[in-house]
């Protein structure tokens, strides 16, 4: 960037990053909590959400020669701030100073809204399927629909950046936007705060389309319509199925009745503790015949 002066002298990543860590801790030591971007490897986001946010902004053809720049500061750890709240994005980046970012989202319209729970209903079983992206290529596509789906496009987004550049998407912006993208990657659910919305409404519809945890199981997987248990665990059962249902209160009775026989029967003489024996008889020689 050229100024009047001439142009801004080059800072060095090793410069602006030591910039940043005194930037942080002087606010921290205010009270505010830090949310820096780390980028591991190339890849800015993983999941899908993180890649479809950063496959719309990609499609921003008037801010195509901004956005290459903001993938680099992003990676090299630029972005040492980022808070996502509704219809808003504040963030700090740190470039030859440290610039703050503000961006404001437009919320999604209710008939907006309203149309793509419509198109979805049924289609997502669970919250967590949600926020996990595990859906049909149908609701991926619905969902993603440019115009109409929940990421926004570049009339619905007003950017500003306390930079000295005039571009309306500077790198510092860029690099916020594609922080949200790996920011998604780890809590998606932010994407329906900035847009305003619940994502619970995606799934309040699907009711009997439930495919997954809401079936009991099948009858030939539940015990006791007729089955030949003696087949079935490999024992000798001798009772008929009536008897089987008997089978429990049967043997508890003749438990019972064993313990009575055994407490009613005479217990041997003792003594010292042990059982007395009985000795044989030995007769004398009077008594001998």
């Amino acid at each position: 960037m050229y100024y009047e002066w001439g142009w801004r002298p080059h800072v060095s990543v090793a410069e602006r990053r030591r910039q940043a860590a005194k930037k942080i801790a002087k606010l921290q030591k205010k009270g505010r909590t830090i949310s820096p971007v780390v980028i591991q490897g190339r890849a800015i986001a993983k999941t899908f959400w993180g890649k479809a946010w950063c496959d719309n902004l990609e499609r921003y053809s008037d801010f195509a020669n901004r956005l290459p720049r903001g993938r680099t500061y992003v990676r090299n750890g630029s972005v040492i701030d980022l808070q996502i709240a509704p219809g808003k994005v504040e963030a700090l980046v740190s470039g030859s100073s440290i610039y703050t970012v503000a961006i404001s989202v437009t919320p999604v319209t209710k008939a907006r809204w309203n149309s793509i729970c419509r198109d979805c209903a049924g289609a997502i079983d669970s919250l967590v399927e949600l926020l996990q992206g595990r859906f049909s290529t149908g609701v991926m596509e619905r969902i993603c629909r440019q115009g109409t789906g929940l990421f926004p496009s570049p009339n619905e987004i007003k950017l500003a950046c306390s930079c000295p550049d005039w571009a309306e998407m500077c790198k510092h912006v860029a690099a916020v936007l594609y922080g949200v993208g790996a920011r998604l990657d780890q809590l998606p659910e932010l994407l329906f705060r900035l847009n305003q919305v619940d994502e619970n409404d995606l799934i309040a519809k699907a009711g009997d389309s439930l495919r997954l945890g809401k079936k009991g199981p099948a009858a030939t997987k539940v015990l006791g319509r007729g089955e030949d248990l003696s087949e079935l665990f490999g024992l000798d059962i001798q009772q008929s199925g009536a008897d089987n249902s008997k089978l429990s209160g049967t043997l508890t009775a003749g438990r019972s009745q064993a313990l009575s026989a055994k407490a009613a029967a005479p217990r041997p003489q003792t003594t010292g503790g042990r059982a007395a024996k009985k000795r044989p008889r030995v007769q004398t020689r009077e008594q001998r015949p």
